[in-house]
């Protein structure tokens, strides 16, 4: 995947999952927690691009994906976790 062509990843990981295993990705990786996004307080806007979100294991990640979408924003779910983005 080429930058340009690249969502913007989501990573709802905590901290110290972030740190413990950074995820490589082409394009740009914004930290957010499920919290800010249900909320409405993740300040993401539609200049991003499309947004894929990733947690832990994929479970938190279609709920907030869904969330976003109801904010107006273009996002999807990884259901793998971030281990299938490593």
């Amino acid at each position: 995947m080429q930058p340009d062509s690249a969502p913007t990843l989501i990573d709802l990981r905590a901290a110290a999952a972030r740190a413990a295993q950074p995820l490589t990705w082409p394009a740009r990786v914004i930290a957010l927690s499920l919290e800010q996004i249900e909320e409405g307080t993740h300040g993401l806007t539609p200049d991003l691009g499309p947004l894929l979100v990733v947690c832990e294991r994929g479970a938190r990640s279609g709920l907030a994906a869904r969330l976003l979408r109801a904010d107006g924003l273009e996002a999807s779910a990884h259901a793998g976790g971030a281990a299938g983005l490593v």
